[in-house]
């Protein structure tokens, strides 16, 4: 009987182990979040994009069947107004979702998920059908395309918006802005939402972005997550597990605290790009960012999915505060370069389309459809292919496991440190040039400025201003020379040498 125990809870610890695992391959560690692109196009970016730069996941929108709305005009926000679990969406129908999958893993780039599982479409909403063509009845709670009825909501509980966001059971079991709140603790409910999220993982996704944890208990999530399958060998090998991360907004102030959440995944850290934001955009000295993480007051290292901003803070949703985005270029790189040269977290890099109206949608035709993705064609904003940022996703990559040494600061808002003996970045917050001689850590060697130029078989070509190379001397010092204009950062690192 001992070693039945011991063997049941080594599985158990196993599972749960894995769960924290982001299952990509060659070293990889950045998330980049393609909000609103068509299944198809995901899968072209996959294999002529994403799989030659140094991103190693996307997370997509919502896959399952979700309601249209037409007042405002297809609004982002219906892809979390649920209304079956079927895979047909404004991204695509099921067969396009399974072949993007396909391409995307042969390409060694993972699928995260975006699962809505707190809820189904906003009360008052009526009657209906959604994308899939599946009837439903807000009124009634009718939703046959999974099925649910009016048993399987927390009316019973709570039948009205939250009011209250400090008290937890009020959170938890009322409606998040009228959306029609599941009962977690129903084991029918349990059952559906678990047969889903396994469908996807039997099409080949290697995790999920669990939306509106916050408003979920802990101990009804556990059991969900415990009741997922393995990953499918033939792409992640044996007994490998889906990544799990669960957003849960906690800004500090409200009852609900992210760490409730973090034995069962990684989480959301809200606080991260609300910190960042305050630095880059001036209202914090960048020299206080040298032991920036848990003595900030953040979630632990090894729980945290780092970003500066998310589809709903971007627009003001979702906890607002000082959040940058792409509509401030200067700052945004900035912040995404020290993101992503700085190890802290699961990092996830945004790709946004351009929007005036917080509602807005995608990109879209007459008729209500998506629009192709055409990056940079004044609809499509593709931030994770600004050089700026995308290069910055492979000095991730290639500075996996090492130490942040040889931290340097003038005082204020001009920084630099390195990454081992691999990696080298510094950054010119102030509004005076930087002009100094700094200890590198890096080999003897002349190295191309990645923020500013393309390197290709030992050519680097300037293509916004600032320092082309940099040399390194035998003693690992470097004059470092970086105006104070748009492009204030250098990264170096030795996969770039000249």
């Amino acid at each position: 009987m001992a070693v039945i125990l011991s063997l049941v809870s080594l599985a158990m610890v196993h599972c749960a182990a894995a769960q924290w695992n982001t299952n990509m391959v060659d070293d990889r560690k950045v998330v980049v979040h393609l909000f609103e692109w068509k299944w198809n196009d995901i899968a072209s970016e996959c294999e002529n994009y994403l799989s030659g730069a140094g991103y190693g996941a996307v997370q997509v929108s919502p896959p399952n069947e979700h309601r249209e709305i037409w007042d405002p005009f297809r609004p982002w926000w219906e892809r979390y107004q649920p209304v079956s679990y079927k895979l047909t969406s404004r991204s695509g129908n099921e067969d396009e979702f399974r072949s993007m999958i396909r391409r995307c893993n042969a390409v060694g780039v993972r699928i995260y998920v975006d699962v809505v599982i707190n809820h189904m479409t906003g009360v008052g909403a009526g009657s209906g059908y959604g994308t899939a063509g599946t009837s439903y009845d807000t009124d009634t709670r009718s939703f046959p395309g999974v099925p649910y009825n009016n048993s399987d909501f927390n009316d019973w509980q709570c039948d009205r918006d939250i009011q209250n966001y400090q008290d937890a059971t009020e959170v938890r079991n009322c409606r998040l802005v009228s959306l029609l709140d599941l009962d977690q603790g129903n084991s029918w409910v349990r059952s559906k939402i678990v047969d889903y999220m396994n469908n996807l993982i039997d099409i080949g996704v290697a995790g999920f972005r669990v939306d509106a944890c916050k408003h979920m208990w802990p101990g009804d999530l556990k059991p969900i997550f415990n009741g997922l399958k393995d990953l499918p060998s033939e792409h992640f090998g044996p007994g490998a597990r889906a990544f799990i991360y669960q957003e849960v907004i906690d800004q500090g102030g409200e009852s609900i605290k992210a760490t409730e959440y973090t034995d069962m995944g990684y989480v959301t850290e809200f606080k991260y790009g609300l910190e960042l934001g305050n630095c880059f955009q001036g209202n914090n000295h960048l020299k206080w960012l040298s032991n920036f993480g848990e003595p900030w007051g953040l979630l632990a290292s090894g729980s945290a999915l780092a970003f500066i901003d998310n589809h709903d803070n971007q627009r003001g949703h979702g906890g607002g505060g000082h959040i940058l985005t792409h509509k401030e270029p200067k700052q945004y790189k900035m912040a995404n370069a020290f993101m992503l040269a700085w190890p802290y977290g699961v990092a996830r890099v945004m790709s946004s389309y351009s929007f005036d109206d917080t509602d807005s949608g995608p990109p879209a035709n007459s008729d209500g459809s998506t629009k192709d993705v055409e990056c940079f064609n004044g609809d499509w904003v593709c931030e994770h292919r600004w050089r700026q940022i995308s290069e910055m996703a492979n000095f991730r990559r290639l500075t996996a496991g090492t130490a942040v040494e040889n931290w340097w600061d003038n005082g204020s808002n001009q920084i630099a440190f390195s990454r081992g003996n691999v990696g080298f970045i510094a950054i010119n917050g102030d509004s005076w040039d930087l002009s100094a001689t700094i200890y590198t850590g890096l080999p003897a060697g002349t190295y191309c400025n990645l923020y500013t130029s393309d390197y290709t078989s030992k050519s680097c070509t300037n293509k916004d201003g600032g320092m082309t190379t940099v040399t390194v001397k035998g003693d690992g010092n470097a004059y470092i020379s970086i105006p104070a204009n748009d492009n204030p950062v250098l990264a170096i690192h030795t996969s770039a040498l000249m």
